[in-house]
């Protein structure tokens, strides 16, 4: 037994330790979030979903099992309890594993590097031997520092930059006693191959990597839909996002999005798309500089209007299953973000930017729900949930309940450049 009693210690929006009672409880009231099932036929459709264990995979992970039933796999990368406790994503994994237990849908999930074949091959013998040799559905949800090339051994490193010139931007940091506070930060422009590595880890390049790996085993069945999900963002943010290095590596997944989309149609009468999903507090997001800023005055405009992830999954797993009719715009992409993108939010939030300072924050952004949500990222700030008791830390990896895997999955300390979860 590993029981004791876990303090939140953070360094900036990254905490040391996560919370297995408040990861759990996260979980619970995702899963109570999403509407009743809708029904999709037969035994509930076989689904991957790479990068199941945080943000928006994890939002497409529980309510692909709430909402449409699905059975298949989720990948993810997390470290297992040792000296500290586990990452909340081990934790949340568990807690997704159990409800789906509890609801009787098969849902197996491996740990390791999403990028190899290892992987690969581990979730096309599981495809073959459990879920009787046919995917449905496979969501792309993965963000990483960096990618280890598969065939060529080249390691490639992903950059937030902007391109041509520095970017100044106000961002949102709390003090040492949690105050908030206002201040400039200046990010230097991409240079020499910084773009092209950012692409190479962050673009389309695994994706299709995926899909090319699963057809070549004729794992894919017909009308096979895929979506990886993406992000635009309002144009207060643009310059380090969608116009910098990271949005370069969109531009490339939506480039991906548009041949695989050909070929699947071509071949299985199937389809892939980019999800441009809206904003949100996630671990990936609060690295870039200006998004806490950003989505703190969001909220500050919209309140409770905000669409949390999961309810933005909801919404994709209903397209992609037929239960709601397919709405691309014009480059073929399913908007979830045109809530955060109205024009009228947009200039409230402008205009909100405009004036932030260290004085005027706490009057223009909800501060007390943007550091709820970056707690509840480890654990902490659920309600619910006893954080003077001792809990128990060394909560196991699901095991595989229904029938033996052909092989184990690596443990965290295997694995050597790891992808991690959006």
């Amino acid at each position: 037994m590993s029981e004791r009693v876990i303090a939140p210690k953070s360094r900036g929006f990254l905490f040391l330790d996560s919370h297995p009672d408040g990861c759990r409880q996260l979980v619970d009231e995702m899963w109570q979030a999403v509407p009743d099932p809708v029904t999709v036929g037969g035994e509930g459709p076989v689904a991957l979903v790479i990068g199941s264990s945080a943000g928006y995979g994890l939002a497409a992970t529980i309510a692909g099992l709430a909402r449409i039933g699905i059975r298949g796999i989720g990948v993810c990368f997390e470290k297992a309890p040792a000296r500290r406790t586990g990452t909340a994503g081990w934790y949340r994994t568990a807690a997704t594993a159990r409800l789906a237990q509890q609801h009787g849908r098969d849902m197996v999930f491996l740990n390791g590097d999403a990028f190899s074949d290892t992987v690969k091959e581990q979730v096309a013998d599981l495809l073959a031997e459990r879920f009787g040799g046919r995917l449905d559905f496979l969501i792309y949800s993965v963000a990483a520092p960096r990618r280890t090339d598969p065939g060529t051994g080249n390691v490639y490193a992903s950059v937030l930059k902007p391109i041509g010139s520095p970017y100044t931007t106000k961002t949102l940091v709390f003090d040492e006693y949690g105050a908030p506070e206002v201040k400039e930060v200046t990010t230097a422009p991409a240079e020499g191959d910084d773009i092209e590595q950012t692409v190479a880890v962050m673009g389309g390049t695994d994706w299709e990597r995926w899909i090319t790996f699963l057809a070549d085993r004729s794992l894919l069945a017909d009308g096979f839909a895929t979506a990886a999900l993406s992000y635009i963002g309002s144009p207060l943010t643009a310059a380090i996002y969608r116009q910098g290095t990271i949005g370069a590596a969109k531009s490339h997944l939506e480039a991906t999005a548009r041949t695989l989309d050909e070929r699947l149609g071509k071949t299985l009468g199937g389809r892939a798309v980019t999800s441009v999903n809206a904003a949100a507090v996630t671990q990936s997001s609060t690295a870039i500089p200006g998004i806490a800023l950003y989505v703190g005055l969001l909220r500050g405009v919209l309140g409770d209007a905000m669409v949390a992830p999961i309810g933005q999954l909801v919404e994709l797993w209903d397209q992609l299953t037929g239960a709601r009719p397919l709405d691309l715009d014009d480059k073929g992409r399913v908007r979830l973000d045109t809530w955060e993108l109205d024009p009228a939010v947009q200039n409230a939030v402008a205009e909100r930017w405009s004036t932030a300072t260290s004085d005027t924050i706490t009057e223009l952004a909800d501060l007390d729900w943007f550091s709820d949500e970056v707690r509840s990222l480890y654990g902490f700030s659920v309600p619910g949930v006893d954080y003077t008791a001792a809990v128990e830390t060394d909560v196991p990896w699901p095991t595989l309940t229904i029938c033996p895997a052909p092989r184990t999955p690596p443990i965290a300390s295997e694995v050597v450049e790891p992808a991690i979860v959006t």
